[in-house]
């Protein structure tokens, strides 16, 4: 009995790092939040109660539900790309060889430079006045004039964006794809070449199949950080042309600071939140459904 319970309180002891960890720079920034959303909370002013009429706002802020269908829509747009183009990556790179293991390398280096410096980078790129992007287009004679891809239409600038951000996040869903396709055991592609399979059948009936909880785990991952987008915006177009190109975390930002609604801002993040935890829910579900 008392070795049980000397059990339980070293079981405690190891894990209460992680538990003050979770108490210190999660529940309690959380609970804080939802404490902050039901005043009108400013930086100069002492805050006031005002219960859900930051909620009640936010149903009928025309500009949040812009910025949030756009946050969406680039969400859509972005996320069949990076899964799509890391696997097809994984594919052609998993099996070991010294091209193939460069080949990953360099796919993959983009993926610690940060975002903001990289947003930079694709700014100075596409940028009118001194782009080397637009240089290349006016000396192959592909266009007459420079073209303005950041701020002027916000469906060039979304793509301008998309391109910068594939270019940086695709080799980190190529080494999640490379390790799973790489765990699946020889005996069963060998099984599979036995049965006369042909290579794309082998992909859809055996190696999609025995990835399928990390191609899940990917999407929810790639889901999350562009709803979650706001660096390569923030830099890359401010929102413009007229908040056009104003992600959800964006316009969270101009509310909390600049505008110094402290409050309605903790009441955006809120409703951003419960959104990605409907994409967690739906993500989980899926994964049992494809462990039935």
């Amino acid at each position: 009995m008392q070795r049980a319970r000397r059990g339980r309180w070293a079981g405690l002891a190891y894990l209460a790092p992680a538990l003050l960890f979770v108490l210190a720079f999660t529940v309690y920034p959380l609970a804080q939040m939802i404490w902050m959303s039901l005043h009108n909370w400013s930086l100069i002013t002492p805050a006031r109660w005002v219960g859900l009429d930051n909620y009640r706002q936010a149903l009928t802020d025309h500009q949040f539900w812009v910025s949030f269908l756009f946050t969406l829509k680039y969400t859509a747009i972005i996320t069949p790309l990076l899964i799509v183009g890391g696997y097809l990556l994984a594919l052609l790179t998993s099996h070991n060889s010294p091209l193939r293991s460069l080949t990953r390398t360099v796919v993959f280096i983009p993926v610690v430079i940060g975002l903001g410096v990289s947003s930079l980078l694709w700014y100075w790129l596409f940028s009118s006045d001194f782009g080397v992007l637009n240089r290349v287009l006016l000396d192959l004679g592909v266009v007459d004039e420079p073209v303005l891809w950041l701020g002027v239409d916000a469906d060039v600038s979304n793509a301008a964006i998309i391109v910068s951000v594939v270019w940086k996040v695709l080799g980190f869903g190529m080494i999640l794809f490379v390790g799973a396709i790489q765990a699946i055991p020889t005996e069963i592609n060998e099984a599979s070449l036995v049965d006369g399979a042909g290579y794309w059948q082998r992909v859809r009936r055996v190696i999609l199949p025995l990835t399928l909880r990390t191609v899940l785990l990917v999407t929810l991952i790639s889901v999350i950080g562009s709803l979650l987008a706001f660096d390569q915006f923030y830099i890359m177009t401010a929102g413009q042309p007229q908040n056009e190109t104003a992600t959800s975390v964006f316009y969270v930002y101009l509310n909390s600071f600049p505008y110094l609604k402290l409050g309605y801002g903790a009441a955006l993040s809120l409703v951003l939140a419960l959104t990605i935890l409907a994409f967690t829910v739906v993500q989980l579900w899926l994964t049992r459904r494809s462990e039935a």
